[in-house]
């Protein structure tokens, strides 16, 4: 069985399930906790980054080259249209996407839940002790964001990705205003790499990721919550009520040899 290392909230982890999902391939989940453990999956692959497929003794990093591998050794239900025009625009969408979406939605998710004190609780993990979620969201405002200058999201860098996601979602919306994909009658990596990158946008409104039932259809105020971006998630929550597979239908792993701290693509 395929095994994808992953990170529940790593949107690009998400991408890939979500084309798994597409093409109806089992696989089995192998969760990539921070903490210790960078060695064993750099030493299996010479990258610390997830998401990771193994395929038999194969191991691809990169969602990218993951969906082109999935296409090759799985070519039922293609992703990459044959179509020369239509193959340019799918792979053209598929990598704005991962520049545009992928990048800035975590800009936009940290400022968030840098204002949001529950918000920020409710996305730890279930198995988090109380004690644990208390102390997170009893952590200063002000504090996470000096935290947020460390790793380059300063307020004006976040400013910028909330402004240009509001032209990307504007952009999407008025795409799919008379289509139902973004390349063509049929969905094609272009939407299955958009749908699954903004999930750090809004969350599903299905049993999808693992979180609290009430973060279902949250997200990023401003976003989320603005009806002049409501047609796009609309299409992506139908995207996901069709193609992608309920959170139960699959075994999340854990194990004492997987590792435990892995940079987020």
């Amino acid at each position: 069985m395929l095994e994808l290392y992953q990170f529940e909230l790593s949107q690009y982890s998400e991408k890939v399930r979500l084309i798994l999902d597409y093409k109806g391939l089992e696989y089995r989940k192998i969760e990539v906790t921070p903490g210790i453990g960078q060695v064993e999956l750099f030493r299996l692959t010479g990258q610390r980054q997830v998401p990771v497929l193994k395929d038999g003794n194969k191991y691809i990093a990169d969602s990218t080259k993951i969906a082109k591998y999935l296409d090759s050794k799985y070519p039922e239900r293609p992703l990459i249209p044959i179509d020369s025009k239509q193959r340019g625009l799918c792979l053209l969408i598929e990598e704005w996407a991962d520049e545009s979406i992928g990048n800035k939605s975590r800009k936009a998710l940290f400022s968030a839940i840098s204002q949001d004190q529950n918000f920020r609780r409710s996305l730890l993990p279930t198995t988090t002790p109380d004690v644990l979620k208390t102390l997170v969201q009893g952590v200063p405002n002000d504090v996470l964001q000096v935290l947020g200058f460390g790793v380059g999201y300063s307020p004006d860098v976040i400013s910028s990705a909330l402004t240009d996601l509001k032209q990307d979602l504007e952009a999407l919306t008025l795409l799919l205003a008379d289509s139902p994909y973004l390349v063509g009658d049929e969905p094609t990596l272009a939407d299955l790499a958009v749908a699954g990158l903004s999930i750090l946008l809004k969350f599903p409104d299905g049993p999808y990721l693992d979180l609290p039932v009430t973060l279902r259809g949250k997200g990023v105020p401003g976003l989320a919550d603005n009806p002049v971006y409501e047609p796009f998630f609309a299409w992506r929550d139908r995207l996901y009520a069709q193609f992608r597979r309920p959170l139960t239908s699959f075994t999340t792993t854990g194990t004492g040899n997987a590792p435990t701290s892995i940079q987020i693509e």
